[in-house]
């Protein structure tokens, strides 16, 4: 008896479904033409905004850390590690984190900074509205800067000035600027995104040569105050061993500073440099017209989901 009484209700629910699927099916085809007209207004939208945003060209450039590392070098660290570390003297013991280092240091605000002095990228970062392909030639922003007086002229509320601060740019900067670095090869990627495919490869080329001149600047400076430590302790000690291993050092700076200014390529060496891209990477106008028409009939089904069951209770 329960039996059946439960295969009845089963039944029912199962009707119940069917009714209620059905009930769908009639009230989206009623409403067929609401969905197919948000559908076309929002593909219409979607392609009008894909084809209203400007090419965006993606320049890069494939580079190899450069080890610092040698075998005298690396029985130097073993040796007198303990006795650099009291110096302040960083004994090279590879290239891997000098790549780390290097990779922050691009990122880094005070490096833009000197980026930007050396190379004046401002008005190309910060005004940059498009970019005609046929003359290569880039339209500024009117609003933002005067080209024929190169003058900031916009307006903006404090505390930001009509002039671009370094950390307002930067932030852009690091926007349009990828690194990252391959953990199986070691290989290092630096790219740069730009409205302009000439400007993007300009930058990804200055951005390795300043890398690479600020590293080696930084190991020099470092290499001669070592140096000039090193020669005082040895004129102040007169244990014989000690001088040993302090002239040890003293020689493993010169060294540094032999091979710093010799290698152009410090830091990096360039595998694959930076072209002008002939392709854009950005937008993706065909995904954003189909994202259109996707959410479109979504609106579409919504909206005839909610007028039915909203304002028809019954």
């Amino acid at each position: 008896m329960n039996h059946s009484i439960d295969q009845v209700s089963n039944q029912a629910l199962a009707n119940d479904d069917e009714i209620d699927l059905r009930e769908l099916f009639s009230v989206l085809w009623k409403g067929k033409w609401i969905i197919i007209l948000t559908t076309l207004l929002a593909a219409i939208v979607a392609v009008f905004v894909a084809l209203k945003m400007p090419n965006i060209y993606r320049s890069e450039a494939l580079l190899a850390p450069v080890s610092a590392e040698s075998g005298g070098m690396a029985g130097l660290a073993s040796k007198y590690g303990a006795l650099a570390g009291l110096a302040g003297i960083s004994l090279p013991s590879g290239g891997a984190d000098k790549t780390g280092l290097g990779l922050q240091i691009i990122k880094s605000r005070q490096f833009f900074s000197q980026f930007e002095s050396r190379h004046n990228i401002l008005p190309e970062l910060m005004a940059t509205k498009s970019y005609d392909i046929n003359t290569q030639n880039i339209t500024f922003d009117p609003e933002v800067f005067n080209v024929e007086t190169g003058e900031w002229v916009r307006e903006v509320e404090p505390p930001k000035t009509p002039v671009p601060s370094i950390q307002e740019a930067h932030e852009v900067f690091k926007e349009s600027l990828s690194t990252s670095q391959d953990k199986e090869t070691g290989f290092v990627t630096i790219a740069v995104e730009h409205y302009s495919p000439v400007v993007a490869q300009q930058w990804v080329e200055w951005l390795v040569e300043d890398i690479n001149e600020t590293v080696r600047a930084q190991d020099l400076a470092q290499a001669e105050k070592s140096i000039a430590y090193l020669e005082e302790q040895i004129r102040s000690t007169s244990l014989t061993e000690l001088q040993a291993g302090l002239f040890d050092l003293v020689q493993s700076q010169i060294e540094t500073m032999m091979l710093a200014k010799a290698t152009p390529e410090y830091l990096f060496k360039t595998i694959d440099p930076a072209v002008v891209p002939e392709l854009k990477s950005k937008p993706k106008r065909a995904l954003i017209a189909a994202l259109g028409v996707v959410l479109g009939g979504m609106l579409g089904v919504l909206i005839v989901l909610i007028r039915h069951y909203a304002f028809n209770k019954e």
